[in-house]
């Protein structure tokens, strides 16, 4: 899946190496994973083409180790036929959610199997790596070692019933899996026997004096979102241990060592490795990308569950090969994203998965904003069927699709679809002023990769947008004096030009309302850029297109039925909720059309 390539990082300019986190291929995204990684990632990456900085986005599926295996146990397919399969249906959704990689790959390629022996070889040359006696748990029914995914539990840390043999969904500890209570095989639910298996180790204590040097660096100079400077601190200070990197598995990178060449490398030694893999089959000149710290700037995108994966054992794993790897500047952790008043579950049927929402009628573009307006950047969230149909109908319909719609159809309407001529008086230079703010601080939120703070930046300029042409009243000044008929011109060319700029801003969020609204305008491609100004894109004379709605309302029974067949629980058998809800859309409406935006 390409859009630009042969992006390579040129000298002298911001070069931009976007990853985000690799999703296993053996189950279907839900909404909290798209918004997790992916989605985050993606707007990132449209943000920084429209500044013109060298951009390059890459990720693709995580295809060995115990999850395809046991989902390959399950469908009755080899761990192959699986791999090619969800590749499929994960490249199926990112393509409908026009999530922009300029390649998406997968890592059982032999570029993965070459550069993962690489750096094991360098890691054993230099001392990083130990071998030691370790007890695991075995199900003699099915005669085989339960690594990570095949053996289940109670957390030995919160009691949680559910934890897996390699990590606990709910407190997020690593686990090793003899230390789980009352384990079961997942495939034959008989309980274990624990036995003693032969395994490499990445030596962390070994590399944690010039993990921590690096780590110093990158936390002061790099964006690490609060969650992952703590997980990863809390890892620190809690001391590094050795971390076993080999399983007694059979689908996996092979490890290219005597006396264990029976197994493979662990999924997160092997995983990350992912990244660079991927790279390299987009391009054979992947070394410019990862082998360039001093001209690359690495962004890292995943769920909080992934950080110390990231910050500590892969960072280690490149230091200690001693290779010149670019390591990770920018490490961007999101909290977790839940289902109304619970969790996502595909087996119970609640929540939207990837490959559902585009049967439910609503457009992708509306499930980004919403993700994204929701998007779990300082705590956990939830998404919401009520607050999807508030937000829909308050802030994309009646305000942002409201402005865009009035300042085009002014310009058919009142000058025969051309942009009028503007003549600006001090109340309009204080408008600019307004949306020269918030276009400032629209940009300074993006480059820190606050990316739903950011999206507030957009609706409030279309607020101000929505109060200058109340106030102003073109529509009747248009039918005055020669005066008043100028001053409608220029109500109508400076909000025309606001509609504009809203397009390109709303590129990285919504980038087909974005690509509708630039049509509509016949908008100049060179006029496609972000820069720190409000410029005046749309000249006087310029023609403008037809003009159309850019949104349709959700209705209540719509979105009723929807909620029923996801499941969850949040709106059910509460004979308040109509009336709550209803008020709720009152108030909204009438902060919107009676709101205190001063312009002085």
């Amino acid at each position: 899946m390409r859009i630009n390539p042969d992006v390579l990082p040129i000298e002298g300019e911001k070069n931009l190496l976007i990853t985000s986190a690799l999703p296993y291929v053996n189950n279907v995204p839900h909404l909290g994973n798209i918004i997790g990684s992916v989605l985050s990632a993606d707007v990132f990456a449209r943000y920084c083409r429209l500044r013109n900085w060298n951009t390059l986005f890459v990720c693709g599926t995580d295809e060995y180790g115990t999850a395809t295996e046991t989902k390959a146990m399950e469908e009755g397919l080899t761990p192959q036929q699986i791999c090619d399969k969800y590749n499929a249906v994960h490249t199926a959704i990112y393509k409908w959610f026009n999530i922009s990689f300029d390649y998406f790959g997968r890592t059982t390629t032999s570029h993965q199997t070459k550069i993962a022996q690489d750096i094991f070889h360098r890691l054993l040359e230099r001392g990083f790596l130990l071998e030691d006696t370790v007890e695991q748990l075995r199900c003699e029914t099915c005669q085989r070692f339960l690594a990570d995914r095949f053996v289940e539990g109670i957390c030995p840390f919160c009691n949680y019933e559910e934890a897996r043999g390699d990590q606990c969904d709910k407190c997020g500890k690593l686990i090793n899996a003899v230390e789980l209570k009352r384990p079961q095989c997942k495939v034959c639910k008989q309980s274990p026997v624990i036995k003693s298996s032969r395994h490499l180790f990445l030596d962390l204590p070994k590399l944690e004096e010039r993990l921590e040097k690096w780590l110093d660096e990158s936390l002061a100079t790099g964006d690490w979102t609060t969650n992952a400077r703590y997980i990863t601190r809390s890892w620190i200070r809690d001391g590094l241990k050795p971390r076993c990197i080999t399983r007694d598995l059979k689908w996996g990178t092979p490890v290219p060592l005597d006396g264990f060449r029976d197994k493979v490398f662990y999924v997160w030694f092997d995983a990350p490795i992912g990244y660079i893999s991927i790279t390299a089959n987009y391009t054979a000149q992947w070394e410019k990308w990862w082998k360039n710290p001093k001209q690359v700037q690495l962004y890292n995108f995943m769920a909080k569950d992934n950080v110390p994966f990231h910050s500590v054992i892969f960072p280690s794993c490149l230091l200690g090969a001693e290779d010149n790897y670019t390591v990770v500047n920018h490490l961007i952790a999101t909290e977790y994203l839940n289902y109304e008043d619970g969790k996502f579950s595909k087996s119970r049927g609640v929540g939207v998965f990837g490959d559902m929402a585009q049967d439910t009628g609503i457009p992708a573009d509306i499930w980004r904003f919403y993700l994204l307006y929701v998007r779990p950047e300082g705590q956990d969230s939830a998404f919401s069927w009520g607050d999807l149909m508030l937000k829909n109908n308050s802030e994309l319909l009646n305000n942002l699709g409201n402005f865009v719609n009035r300042a085009g159809m002014f310009v058919q309407k009142f000058f025969n679809g051309q942009v009028p001529e503007i003549v600006l008086l001090p109340e309009d230079k204080r408008l600019l002023a307004h949306v020269t703010a918030e276009l400032q601080q629209y940009n300074q939120l993006l480059e820190k990769v606050r990316i739903r703070d950011a999206l507030r930046c957009i609706l409030n300029i279309s607020r101000h947008g929505n109060q200058y042409i109340q106030v102003n009243e073109p529509w009747k000044c248009i039918k005055g004096t020669q005066e008043e008929q100028k001053r409608a011109g220029t109500v109508t060319g400076l909000a025309v030009n606001m509609a504009a700029l809203l397009s390109i801003m709303l590129q990285p969020y919504m980038p087909t309302i974005s690509s509708v609204i630039r049509e509509q305008l016949l908008m100049p491609e060179e006029a496609n850029v972000l820069t720190n100004d409000f410029p005046c894109i749309l000249q006087s004379g310029h023609h403008i297109g037809n003009v159309s709605p850019l949104f349709q309302k959700l209705e209540n029974d719509q979105i009723e039925s929807l909620r029923k067949r996801f499941g969850g629980g949040q709106l059910d058998a509460d004979s308040k909720e109509p009336e709550v809800f209803l008020y709720a859309l009152l108030k909204i409406a009438w902060q919107l059309f009676h709101s205190s935006i001063s312009y002085s």
